[in-house]
């Protein structure tokens, strides 16, 4: 099988990762799994599974145990990600709310904000989201249209956010916004919205090809009140810190996609040692070993990569280049991965209740967000030519 073509990963082969990776394999059988229709039907997960992650643990890890989190680091997580993957769980954002909102908090938060949300974020009682993008705003964050208006002590924010992970259950959101608008030292700020506050709508989740559990939608702001101690970080200094956080949000992207890549071929190995053909397996015959040989060979050489990019993280030592090329070539083979797997699985690839199927649906979006392959090449070549960009910026006429 699967395992013995493999190298072990160094990474999980610790006693606590051994132990943490089954009690999450178990919560994934047992709790997650028997949901999934019920979800996509509902097009959203239940509140009850995040609350029930937070009591196993499993949110938050990295956190600091002060703030309620486990205070382990990012290996741990990315554990979680691809154990969730390998079997297409696609439901609960976990991930967006401890690999992205969570960090933010962190490192940029006041004390105030850290111990009023970090700890009810562990718990799965506070869900989050982040909204960034915009209607006619995507990859370009510098050109955001919604505004913040300073009013003394608040501020007054108008404007839409669309394709928001978690956004139709979440809590709390960071809010990318415009600050100073019109003015010399006009710029973009991140502020902690609170979805109960007055103003502050959701649309109803979008009915999309795949990730049909997860609930993604739209969010309206109508001159919200925020108050300027729920100003995350500097004002004017939001775009820097997004720039600065977008590598560990691309490799978490990269994770779920080797973790999805292996569970593809686990579950086509298992199905074509099985089903027969002019009788005998289909696994018997040469094209099916060379397409699978093929797939094992793509998806080992992407978990060496990412298993020394991963470390990284803890020490924020992970490149923006590093992070770029992870997302890019392991979002670019998982589709690869996927596509070849389901054709092996024949007609049965097509019908929802084969996982192969919901794989193929929902691993599509990877290559688009959290920054689009295309922008991922682009920051790479950034990366490649650096010295000569800031030449020519200097030769340029002020």
């Amino acid at each position: 099988m699967l395992d013995t073509v493999l190298l072990p990963r160094e990474i999980y082969a610790s006693e606590e990762h051994i132990m943490m990776q089954g009690m999450i394999q178990d919560f994934i059988k047992n709790e997650i799994l028997p949901q999934t229709d019920l979800w996509e039907k509902n097009g959203m997960v239940s509140r009850e599974i995040w609350e029930r992650a937070g009591s196993l643990g499993l949110l938050c890890m990295d956190i600091p145990e002060d703030y309620g989190g486990s205070g382990l680091d990012f290996s741990f997580n990315a554990l979680f990600i691809e154990e969730l993957a390998k079997e297409g769980v696609s439901g609960p954002g976990f991930s967006l709310h401890s690999d992205i909102v969570a960090p933010y908090l962190l490192k940029y938060g006041t004390e105030a904000q850290k111990q009023k949300y970090l700890p009810q974020m562990a718990t799965g009682k506070l869900i989050t989201s982040i909204g960034m993008t915009e209607p006619n705003c995507g990859s370009d964050l510098k050109a955001i249209t919604t505004k913040a208006i300073d009013n003394g002590d608040h501020y007054s924010v108008s404007g839409q956010k669309t394709f928001i992970t978690n956004g139709f259950m979440s809590d709390l959101s960071i809010v990318a916004v415009k600050t100073n608008v019109g003015k010399e030292n006009e710029g973009v700020s991140l502020l902690l919205m609170e979805s109960k506050w007055k103003g502050f709508e959701k649309g109803k989740p979008f009915t999309k090809i795949g990730m049909k559990a997860q609930d993604t939608c739209e969010l309206f702001f109508d001159q919200v009140k925020v108050p300027k101690t729920n100003l995350l970080g500097k004002e004017g200094e939001g775009f820097k810190i997004m720039m600065t956080e977008l590598a560990r949000e691309r490799l978490s992207v990269a994770l779920n996609a080797i973790g999805g890549a292996q569970g593809a071929l686990e579950k086509t190995i298992a199905y074509t040692s099985k089903r027969t053909a002019f009788n005998k397996p289909i696994a018997g015959f040469q094209n099916t070993q060379f397409k699978l040989a093929e797939c094992a060979t793509q998806l080992q050489l992407h978990q060496a990569f990412l298993d020394r990019c991963t470390p990284l993280i803890s020490k924020h030592k992970l490149t923006a280049e590093s992070a770029s090329i992870a997302k890019y070539s392991a979002t670019e083979m998982h589709s690869k991965v996927v596509d070849e797997c389901l054709q092996l699985f024949g007609g049965y690839g097509y019908i929802w209740d084969y996982p192969i199927a919901r794989m193929y649906a929902d691993n599509r979006v990877a290559r688009i967000y959290a920054g689009t392959n295309e922008i991922m090449k682009l920051l790479i070549a950034r990366g490649l030519f650096k010295e000569l960009f800031q030449e020519i910026r200097r030769k340029m006429p002020k």
